[in-house]
């Protein structure tokens, strides 16, 4: 094992030696890709874990918090509402249109993997002048790519937001975040459990697209980003409709035991976290995964991130009744592995084995850092000093001109009319306004939605900009008539290892907590996205703030939105 080929994948000499010192052995091919993908920093959170731990988590509308696929919040009359915010920044940057479709696939199966139902998208967008080519390719390849995918999907997007700034040129930032509802009895977690039970692949094929896009994320946009086009998954919504509709029907019949998105990492993280979650260990055989490529490595089937794919955990005798029900929605479900008692996770190549590491260290013990946090002083002497006014200056009405003339002001309709707001036909208040409001079916109460984030504030003043974020968004669902009850929230900066840029993320993410506890609204979960830097710099640090809240008496609120005050 070379030192260029472990630089090659995204490892330190020092997380090198700390691999060799857990296996007792100079790691495999396939074992390295492993690690480089579960500790990555879009995967191990290594560099803001000690961060995120301080905010709040807790609470008494609080039915499932971090660690899951998605947070989930009590409702009235047995209702439970899951919801999750991530990024898809890096794809959407090299190929807009696939990676922001499978941007929005992506948050959709977190959701739909917790037994909710999928009943809103929305999503918050950063991009660079519209004056400039580039930046009109990527904008309108991202709107279509959530557009076109949601739409198919049948999925309403009820709200979010669109920013235009220099700071994001050649760095879109493109979050998307997904609202379910579901009973909150009929909650499914990600945990393996039960030596014996049989681990299945459901959906789609194996392919080698999206190989070490959980790496790709976790490293700077450079001039060879563009050549990265592979890395980048592709998505198909009309087998995401089939896969949603199988998952939740799986859920339901209680013939699994567990459901997990081969998300980012794939089949390795899904099996690997799965089972340390359970206290469990895995045995996989690779030959047996369905793959739509000939030729295909133990290590790319192992890294591949195509999409619209689970793992299911059942019980060997119910076998049957879960490839019967893959089969009606005309997916395949394919036995691939078992759970096992001795902790380890281990992969097969027929009768060799190529994987073979103790699994919950694997998944816990990822280096953890400590950065240097230093505000930038060319920021605090910005902050403490006075705009000189323009002479002459400009009258009212030429202001007002040049706000309605910024693409950041100017309405936002062209983006969201390209979105079906009104399919499943349980929209209340569609986009345009404050927040996003539907109807839970057979009840009086609704739920209201919404995305929110101000990055210049953040960067004047990283707490209070956290802060504003927090109390913008609660501003916004409360326009409903409705208390918020939780946030998730997407964090996007920079390059962590600088110390102006982690002292603007610790001091946010401070002040999203400090709000949260003021408010009463835990932290159920999300996303932090860093390495948002291109060859001209690092983006504005931008918090997004993902809102939820139980709105009640629906009718007066259609009647409110309406323009029916009397």
């Amino acid at each position: 094992m070379t030192l260029a080929l472990v630089r090659e994948h995204n490892l330190t000499s020092d997380e090198y030696r700390r691999i060799e010192a857990l296996l007792g052995r100079a790691p495999t091919f396939a074992e390295l890709g492993i690690f480089s993908a579960l500790w990555s920093e879009h995967c191990s959170y290594k560099h803001s874990k000690s961060v995120l731990k301080t905010l709040p988590v807790t609470g008494p509308q609080v039915v499932q918090g971090p660690g899951e696929n998605a947070g989930v919040l009590r409702l009235p009359h047995g209702w439970a509402v899951a919801f999750k915010i991530e990024s898809h920044n890096h794809p959407s940057a090299v190929e807009p249109y696939q990676g922001a479709a499978t941007g929005a696939g992506g948050i959709l199966r977190d959701v739909f993997t917790m037994g909710a139902r999928p009943v809103a998208l929305l999503n918050s967008l950063r991009f660079g002048s519209l004056d400039d080519a580039r930046n009109r390719y990527l904008f309108g390849g991202v709107v279509r790519g959530i557009g076109d995918y949601g739409n198919c999907v049948g999925i309403p997007t009820l709200g979010g937001e669109v920013d235009f700034g220099a700071g994001y040129a050649g760095n879109p930032l493109v979050n998307a975040m997904c609202v379910g509802l579901l009973k909150e009895r009929d909650l499914i977690r990600a945990r393996a459990h039960g030596v014996g039970n049989v681990l299945l692949c459901v959906g789609s094929r194996t392919g080698r697209d999206g190989i070490h896009g959980a790496s790709f994320a976790s490293e700077e946009l450079t001039r060879e980003s563009e050549q990265r086009r592979p890395q980048v998954q592709v998505g198909d919504p009309f087998t995401e409709k089939l896969l949603l509709e199988a998952s939740l029907e799986l859920i339901a019949s209680g013939h699994i035991v567990a459901i997990q998105d081969m998300g980012a990492a794939g089949l390795t993280s899904s099996s690997a976290e799965m089972a340390a979650r359970g206290g469990v260990g895995v045995e996989i055989d690779l030959a047996l995964v369905p793959t739509r490529e000939p030729g295909m490595t133990p290590y790319e089937i192992l890294l591949s991130e195509s999409q619209e794919r689970m793992l299911v955990v059942a019980k060997p005798d119910r076998l049957a009744e879960v490839r019967a029900i893959a089969a009606k929605w005309e997916l395949d479900a394919t036995p691939v592995g078992r759970v096992t008692d001795d902790g380890m996770y281990r992969c097969r190549w027929k009768d060799q084995v190529v994987v073979e590491i103790p699994g919950r260290p694997l998944v816990e013990d990822c280096p953890v850092y400590h950065p240097e946090a230093r505000e930038d002083e060319a920021i605090a002497r910005l902050r403490s000093s006075r705009p000189t006014p323009h002479t002459p200056l400009p009258t009212p009405e030429e202001c007002l001109l040049r706000l309605l003339d910024s693409p950041s002001i100017a309405s936002k309709r062209w983006v969201f009319e390209q979105y079906d707001s009104t399919v499943q036909a349980s929209t209340v208040i569609a986009p345009g306004g404050d927040a996003g409001v539907l109807r839970v079916r057979g009840e009086a109460f609704g739920v209201a939605v919404s995305t929110d984030g101000n990055a210049r504030y953040v960067l004047l003043d990283p707490y209070e900009g956290g802060k504003a974020a927090v109390a913008e968004a609660a501003r916004n669902v409360a326009c409903t008539g409705a208390r918020p009850l939780g946030i998730t929230n997407c964090l996007n900066f920079g390059n962590p290892e600088r110390p102006a840029v982690f002292q603007q993320f610790k001091e946010a993410c401070r002040g999203i907590a400090d709000a949260c506890r003021a408010l009463g609204t835990p932290v159920t979960g999300g996303n932090v996205s860093f390495y948002n830097e291109s060859p001209t710099g690092a983006v504005p640090p931008t918090p997004v703030i993902g809102m939820v809240v139980a709105a009640l008496r629906t009718r007066l609120l259609a009647r409110w939105a309406g323009g029916r005050h009397g």
